[in-house]
């Protein structure tokens, strides 16, 4: 029998997430930023008879530009719980940026590590003597192995797009248990627009198209930002929910963001909860001043 589902978890606000999906996307924004997201799926669901509860992620994520070698580096520790199986990765990315007259061409790739544990204290059995299941109460299973990703990404001032592959290693995992449980791999098709409505008002057109090349889904979204300090907006993902994002800006030149987003669930509620929710949280570092003694010009002559 084979048994096919998500590998990779989903995140609303992916337009703030870019990295995870394309190793590209390090250092392309020209700032040094650091970016946690915690998701919340089907928030209070609870399996009958074991204690995997309800999927759960959390990614901490950092990149910055290298001005001087025309490329940037990123990274990201992402810990995704899915009931009985827990997923960790941790991965480090580089992006080689062409300047195109006005606009940015960077090819990326990435390396890094996914592990994944199985609980046997957390299956709920229906044949115990099943050889390729560990034993009941028998504990964790762990393994890790290596993991690859490439991608490439187009920017210009009101307009991006790019695409990125993941697992391109197809890492199996079988915890010495003659399973094929292997990691397939993703591709993310991601794109916005920018549309300036007036002068305080903008607006950003984004999708994000995903598949493993057995099944496709996608996410289409508008967001609503206000004086560039506050955002709001709406998101429908394929044959999944609809969902509601709010975000505002504070502190110096609004380095810090907050963002939450709720999802509605739209299909196969009598399986799940209806809502989940995600809480993101961003800050750029001040971009310093130039290196090197500061030049000061007067009429007459000029000090260095």
């Amino acid at each position: 029998m084979i048994c096919r589902a998500q590998q990779d978890p989903a995140f609303t606000q992916y337009m703030f997430n870019n990295l995870y999906y394309n190793p590209a996307f390090a250092g392309v924004e020209g700032v040094t930023k650091g970016t946690m997201l915690i998701r919340s799926q089907w928030s209070g669901y609870q399996p009958t008879n074991y204690g995997g509860g309800a999927p759960n992620t959390q990614m901490v994520s950092f990149t910055t530009p290298i001005f001087k070698l025309n490329s940037g580096f990123g990274a990201y520790v992402l810990n995704d719980k899915l009931g009985p199986q827990n997923n960790l990765e941790a991965q480090a990315s580089y992006a080689y940026h062409l300047g195109l007259k006005d606009s940015k061409l960077s090819i990326g790739v990435r390396v890094g590590i996914y592990s994944q544990v199985i609980n046997s204290n957390l299956y709920r059995y229906i044949d115990e003597n099943d050889p390729y299941l560990p034993p009941p109460g028998s504990g964790k299973y762990p393994q890790i192995k290596p993991d690859f990703a490439a991608g490439v990404f187009y920017r210009r001032e009101k307009f991006y797009a790019g695409i990125g592959f993941s697992h391109l290693g197809r890492a199996k995992f079988d915890f010495g248990l003659g399973q094929n449980n292997r990691l397939e791999t993703h591709s993310y098709l991601s794109g916005g627009y920018f549309y300036d409505l007036n002068f305080n008002t903008r607006i950003q057109f984004v999708t994000l198209i995903k598949t493993d090349f057995v099944k496709w889904q996608y996410d289409l979204g508008a967001i609503v930002y206000l004086k560039n300090t506050m955002w709001g907006g709406l998101s429908f993902r394929q044959q999944e929910a609809a969902s509601v994002l709010l975000g505002w800006s504070f502190l110096k030149d609004k380095a810090m963001k907050l963002g939450y987003s709720m999802d509605i669930i739209t299909k196969d509620r009598a399986a799940k909860q209806p809502l989940s929710h995600e809480v993101m949280l961003s800050y750029q570092l001040p971009i310093g001043p130039p290196v090197g003694n500061k030049v000061i010009r007067t009429p007459r002559y000029r000090h260095e």
